[in-house]
């Protein structure tokens, strides 16, 4: 299994799979070829069918800027596409073509190259590749999932997850004092800012919860959208899960920032589990991948700042993608705001009652992590591929027959 800092990368948005990974795998083609005069990158599949509202085109041009480069988006894929979301970089100089590259972004901002098995600029870290062999190396030493951790990266893991959290409460901060409309055409009013001045007329504990965490949530989601810095975790989609439930608990229950960061690595395991064996690619699994990875991550986040066992941190983690499973991906003009915003408020809230229900019940549970993994890729798989962030199903396809499109 790769390193925690694989599944926490500080970037723009908003989309790590649809910006981040075509930025990455340009920046790598144009240093292979510096003497190109000229570049051309083809999208297929959700890449050239969300392109446009990921900033997919932007993304690349801006890479390879000064040098000028065509982005076309194709209507047909090639039929031994391995990946959904697959471009071709080609490099030009003086009309003649000098080589052709296929890369495969594989979520999270991570790439592959076609003919190559390991993702790039990624080693091994862990030779526990399940959650169940990396429980029986604790409980075999009797150490908790940071001391694992700690035996397995090097120390400056802990500085690179300090940054993280710095970066998180920037998000969120940022996303709380800003208003206006998101780019994109949908006319979507930033709605952080309003949500959390907004006075109640009653102060019960849980709706003082609620409006808290979902406008944490919706203000790191928000800056998602309007291409601000955030934190994949796992990925851009999903982003305001993570940083939304850790912000609130460190409020209310006054928790230093040291274990905050041992949350974040705990929460790392889980994600990292994820992109292992199963996937965090909308297009290739649906939103279940993103933001029900996202909650299972909080959901072991809060499980440890609760002080939980190991066996009550897997519980709430399970639970918490167990509830998310079939979820489609089907963001409205492929634009990451709708549903993706309202989800990520959601799914905060579903992570922390994940962890309450965690405790109570662990000792009955029947269904593991792994388990649940496994059954989110199978379902992933044989959902139907306008499900898969092709924004031709679901919300996307019953709005835009209302004629509203962007």
């Amino acid at each position: 299994m790769k390193s925690i800092r694989d599944i926490y990368k500080i970037g723009t948005g908003p989309s790590s799979s649809h910006t981040m990974g075509p930025e990455a795998a340009a920046r790598i083609f144009q240093s292979e070829n510096p003497d190109a005069d000229s570049f051309r990158v083809n999208l297929y599949g959700s890449l050239s069918k969300t392109g446009k509202g990921h900033g997919t085109d932007r993304a690349v041009i801006q890479t390879f800027a000064p040098v000028p480069c065509e982005v076309i988006f194709e209507k047909e894929d090639p039929a031994d596409m391995k990946h959904p979301n697959t471009l071709d970089i080609t490099a030009f100089k003086d009309g003649q073509v000098l080589r052709t590259q296929r890369y495969f972004s594989i979520g999270g901002g991570d790439i592959r190259i076609e003919g190559q098995s390991e993702t790039v600029n990624q080693e091994e870290t862990y030779l526990e590749n399940s959650f169940a062999e990396i429980r029986q190396f604790c409980q075999y030493r009797y150490i908790d999932l940071v001391e694992y951790i700690s035996i397995n990266e090097d120390e400056s893991l802990w500085e690179y997850l300090a940054e993280v959290w710095k970066t998180m409460q920037a998000a969120v901060q940022a996303g709380l004092h800003k208003e206006g409309i998101l780019p994109g055409g949908l006319k979507i009013s930033r709605k952080a800012k309003v949500l959390y001045n907004q006075e109640l007329a009653t102060k019960h504990p849980e709706v003082i919860e609620c409006q808290k965490v979902c406008a944490y949530a919706y203000a790191v989601s928000e800056e998602n959208a309007d291409n601000g810095t955030i934190v994949t975790a796992p990925t851009c989609g999903s982003c305001g899960v993570l940083p939304a439930v850790l912000y609130y608990f460190r409020e209310k229950r006054h928790i230093d920032d040291d274990k905050i960061i041992n949350a974040l690595a705990v929460a790392g395991i889980f994600g990292e589990l994820a992109k292992k064996n199963a996937s965090v690619s909308g297009a290739e699994c649906g939103c279940q991948a993103e933001i029900g990875v996202a909650c299972s991550m909080a959901a072991a986040a809060v499980g440890y700042l609760f002080n939980y066992s190991i066996d009550q941190i897997e519980y709430a983690a399970e639970i918490a993608l167990e509830h998310h499973l079939g979820l489609t991906c089907d963001p409205i003009c492929g634009l990451v705001q709708i549903p993706c915003i309202e989800r990520n408020a959601v799914a905060a809230m579903r992570a922390i009652n994940s962890a309450n229900l965690a405790f109570f019940l662990s000792d009955t549970r029947r269904i593991s992590y792994d388990m649940v993994l496994k059954s989110m890729y199978q379902t992933g798989l044989d959902m139907n591929e306008s499900y898969r962030e092709t924004s031709e199903g679901g919300l996307a396809k019953a709005y835009s027959r209302r004629g509203n499109r962007r």
